[in-house]
């Protein structure tokens, strides 16, 4: 009997990215993006899209490298939690769980095959507009903020990886993802792979790095509301 389409995972909620230039990429996800910092804590600013309904979409570190941090995946229910769980507990990746932190309840810490790391997670605060950015419109969780490109939402997230192979069978195999899309090479196996959690093309790609490393960062993307 085939197996019934999996959605255990809902949506990317959440990326840490790493910056040695933090005041610089602050300026640009306020400015140019129009995103908003909800939170600061230590070396990292929580910023947000103006409608996502959690509280943060981009997590911003100082670090003397620039590349991906940690990927927060929410789950779409605490039985779809337990069940990628004990999936990713089976492959020995795991890290186990940790403590809540910005808008989000306790997540289960693991890396892909190449060593990008991830949480996952069900509990999440939405987040509640303030007299700044309150909507004139209910059903958006901000007010549209006019300025750059006005970034609406997360999208998704291409990694470079050494092994795309690997880090695909992961996504398809543990994470009951939905592949849509391939490279396939002449000699066998794959240049990238695309991957969906629900309806739409895709939320996350793997795309093979030349030059063999690991835990690679290729883009990130952001919807918007315009065609430019």
């Amino acid at each position: 009997m085939a197996e019934l389409e999996n959605f255990d995972l809902a949506h990317i909620s959440a990326v840490e990215i790493l910056t040695p230039t933090f005041d610089q990429s602050l300026r640009f996800f306020n400015e140019m993006l129009a995103m908003r910092e909800v939170e600061r804590i230590g070396n990292s600013a929580y910023l947000r899209c103006w409608d996502e309904y959690e509280t943060y979409s981009i997590k911003l570190t100082a670090s003397e490298t620039n590349g991906v941090g940690r990927t927060m995946l929410r789950a779409t229910s605490p039985e779809a939690l337990e069940r990628r769980v004990a999936a990713i507990e089976a492959t020995g990746l795991g890290k186990g769980w940790r403590d809540p932190e910005v808008g989000i309840g306790a997540y289960y810490e693991f890396e892909d095959p190449d060593g990008h790391e991830f949480g996952i997670y069900y509990d999440t605060t939405l987040y509640v507009a303030d007299d700044q950015d309150r909507p004139a419109l209910k059903n958006q969780a901000s007010r549209f903020p006019g300025r750059g490109v006005n970034a609406r939402r997360l999208d998704h997230i291409n990694y470079l990886a050494a092994d795309v192979n690997a880090a695909g069978d992961f996504w398809d195999n543990v994470m009951k993802s939905r592949e849509t899309e391939q490279v396939e090479l002449d000699e066998g196996g794959y240049a990238a792979r695309w991957f969906r959690f629900a309806q739409k093309s895709y939320d996350v790609v793997y795309s093979d790095d030349w030059t063999g490393e690991r835990g690679r960062f290729h883009h990130l993307a952001f919807a918007t509301d315009t065609r430019e």
